[in-house]
């Protein structure tokens, strides 16, 4: 037994299995519209704001900025603002990301100095350290989608631009 309106007057019954439900306008959904287009094949996207068309290679350099610090600390970002600085959005990219890696190893220097005077202070930079990990995550999975999101002063103090 099929299941729809019943067939109006001069037009056949619905001729299919059982389980089969039949075709027509009423079975249609409405067209669903896009809420964002992937970037052409080139690899480029539209950066919103002043960059304009970001390249593959720009955003691997602005990733790489952020990544980099799991590894090498603010060295990463210090040759990616020195490398690719032409770039404006390789440059506030990495900027962003050698100012995490600065305020890092001052809250460490620091921290750890009044961490030998009172042994609670340690946790101080590892608080700091997790929210930073926090934040080179957010930072570098922006620099990948083409787009850039600003980090708190706090986390990155604002020295370079």
């Amino acid at each position: 037994m099929a299941y729809g309106p019943p067939p109006s007057p001069g037009q056949q019954p619905h001729q299919g299995p059982a389980w089969q439900q039949p075709q027509g306008p009423q079975w249609q959904q409405p067209p669903q519209q896009q809420q964002w287009q992937q970037p052409p094949h080139g690899g480029t996207a539209q950066m919103p704001g002043h960059f304009g068309q970001v390249s593959s290679d720009d955003k691997t350099w602005a990733l790489m900025a952020y990544v980099g610090q799991f590894l090498v600390g603010a060295i990463a970002p210090a040759v990616a603002f020195v490398g690719k600085g032409r770039s404006p959005f390789v440059r506030k990219h990495a900027a962003q990301a050698l100012d995490m890696g600065i305020a890092a190893i001052v809250v460490w220097l620091v921290g750890g100095l009044l961490s030998l005077a009172v042994e609670v202070m340690i946790w101080i930079p590892l608080g700091f350290t997790a929210v930073v990990m926090f934040y080179l995550v957010y930072g570098a999975r922006a620099a990948n989608r083409g787009e850039f999101r600003r980090v708190p002063a706090p986390v990155a103090w604002p020295i370079f631009k």
